[in-house]
């Protein structure tokens, strides 16, 4: 896994906004609110530009006492939401894992000083994917999910992204996946104030920001414009900082943005890198 590819080929990293519960498979009931995400998800195959030879999934959804990887070659599915359909407890998305990236994702964090451990059972839970059908609908892609360590320090996970960046150059695709706004008792008109202030902070923090002033204002991230509105619990906003830590001397841009999501909403993904098909 660890094979190195030319100087210019590294792969870009990226932050998504990942959606509400298992939403790929109720299309139908969602009369188009997903349409934009959708078609958002789907283009990241062609702006990647080749088929990456697995993904490293940061998920809003796993958090352990040290950054832990999955390990098991088959994961089983894991349904963390409520009050959905019952086909959704039925779904499946059956990508593989690789317990070879894993160990090279374990060893990447512990020569790094970071905390790090391994889940040889840990399944795949929708921050993983529902994303995932979107962007590799034909589950063919290897995946490992890692997990966010408690605490949720900005500043430590911004140096768990660092301590990834080889994996780039070796075909790995990491993708952050939260939400850009997270408050479930604040959703539709009464989010549409909140949601674009911090909305703008943030497209401002990690689009026009130079390197150096992005990871400053994201350790800051709490000072922002209706953060603790946006965000009462930052684990849907922590996986942008592994992606951007990853990536952390380039250039980032915005791949998705609408301001009316579910009712009123402003969420927003992001890319890190060069894209080669952007």
């Amino acid at each position: 896994m660890n094979t190195v590819l030319s100087a210019d080929s590294a792969l870009p990293t990226y932050f998504i906004s990942h959606g509400g519960g298992p939403w790929p498979w109720m299309q139908r009931e969602m009369n188009g609110a997903y349409d934009q995400l959708a078609a958002s998800l789907a283009d990241m195959p062609r702006q990647i530009g080749r088929t990456p030879r697995a993904v490293l999934m940061i998920s809003a959804h796993w958090e352990t006492s040290a950054f832990t990887v999955q390990a098991t070659p088959k994961p089983g599915m894991i349904y963390d939401y409520g009050g959905f359909p019952a086909h959704t407890y039925q779904i499946h998305y059956d990508a593989p894992g690789s317990p070879e990236l894993a160990a090279r994702v374990h060893a990447l964090i512990e020569a790094a000083g970071l905390p790090a451990g391994i889940d040889a059972e840990r399944g795949y839970d929708h921050g993983m994917f529902s994303p995932m059908a979107g962007i590799y609908p034909k589950a063919d892609v290897p995946v490992v999910q890692l997990s966010l360590r408690r605490g949720l320090d900005p500043a430590e996970h911004l140096a768990l992204g660092r301590a990834l960046a080889p994996l780039r150059k070796e075909g790995v695709l990491i993708i952050g996946s939260g939400l850009s706004y997270h408050n479930l008792r604040a959703f539709g008109p009464q989010a549409r104030e909140p949601s674009k202030a911090f909305d703008d902070w943030l497209d401002a923090a990690v689009v026009q920001s130079d390197p150096a002033q992005r990871v400053e204002r994201l350790i800051d991230w709490a000072d922002a414009p209706a953060a603790r509105i946006a965000h009462p619990r930052e684990e849907h906003l922590i996986p942008l900082m592994v992606a951007v830590g990853a990536a952390e001397g380039e250039a980032g841009v915005r791949i998705y943005h609408e301001e009316a999501f579910m009712g009123g909403i402003a969420v927003s993904s992001f890319r890190f890198g060069a894209a080669a098909g952007a």
